[in-house]
This record gives C-alpha cells, sequence and structure tokens, in this order.
C-alpha cells in the first residue's frame, strides 16, 4: 500500500512546490544582496555611528575649512547656531533645532586632519540619525566646496 507521499501528485502542486521554492530562493538572494550593500555604504563613507546619539568623521583638511562646511550644513538644514568656542585643541559648536540640542566637536588632529563629532540630544533620549545627517551633510559641503 502506499503512502500519501508516495502517491502520484498533479502536476500543478509539483509546478506550485517549485515557484514557490524558487520564489523563497530569489527572496533570500536578494537579502544577502541588500545587507552588503547597507555594509559597503557605511564602509565608504567612514562614518562611525553609535547608539548614545553620536556621529564620527575624520576629514583630511584643517579645523578652519571643516568648521566653515559645518556651519553651511547645519544652516542648510535650518539648525540655528547658538555658539562656537574654542577650548584647547577643540572647536565646540552647539545648536539648535525645534527640540534637539546639538554639540559638534571638531578636534585638532594635525594642520590637516580633523575629527568631527556631533551629538545630538532630544530631552533625555539621543538622536543618531541626525548627528548622522549632519556629518554627511558636513561631508558633502567639503566635496562640493
Amino acid at each position: 500500500m502506499k503512502t500519501l507521499s508516495q502517491a502520484k501528485q498533479p502536476n500543478g502542486i509539483k509546478l506550485l512546490r517549485l515557484v514557490t521554492i524558487c520564489g523563497a530562493v530569489v527572496l533570500l538572494g536578494g537579502c544577502e544582496a541588500m545587507a552588503i550593500t547597507a555594509f559597503g555604504v557605511g564602509a565608504s563613507t567612514g562614518v562611525a555611528q553609535t547608539l548614545n546619539g553620536r556621529a564620527y568623521r575624520t576629514f583630511t583638511a584643517p579645523v578652519a575649512e571643516v568648521k566653515q562646511a559645518t556651519l553651511a550644513a547645519l544652516g542648510r538644514m535650518g539648525m540655528k547656531v547658538i555658539s562656537s568656542k574654542r577650548v584647547a585643541n577643540e572647536e565646540i559648536i552647539t545648536a539648535k533645532a525645534t527640540d534637539r540640542e546639538i554639540e559638534v566637536t571638531l578636534e585638532i588632529l594635525s594642520p590637516n586632519s580633523t575629527r568631527m563629532r556631533s551629538m545630538t540630544r532630544q530631552g533625555m533620549f539621543y538622536d543618531s540619525a541626525t548627528s548622522l545627517e549632519i556629518v554627511l551633510q558636513t561631508e558633502k559641503r567639503m566635496i562640493n566646496g
């Protein structure tokens, strides 16, 4: 006596199973490609992002150029610059956007290297996305002049 699995199945069911399996394989392959692409984009920008509302980037440019690009980026984003002060080998820029407080620190590593750290707070919480966007907009200004 044949079991149910050994019994002949209609061609329509076999075709449906084959299409389902092929579709799953294609979709899973797409996930891998997207993950690799996302990793590549993050790695190529050279921006480090943390969960505590900070984003980092080192520029091969003097601090004055990075500061000018940062101020332009903040202005383009509609963020009001509150203050800019020099403390030791760092330039600290504070800004405000609606209910967020932004602090951008430009650390002089050498005459031609500047490390940028952007931190955004929203009350008791941190906003990593805004910090990252400030760094990316500064980078864009550095590239476009």
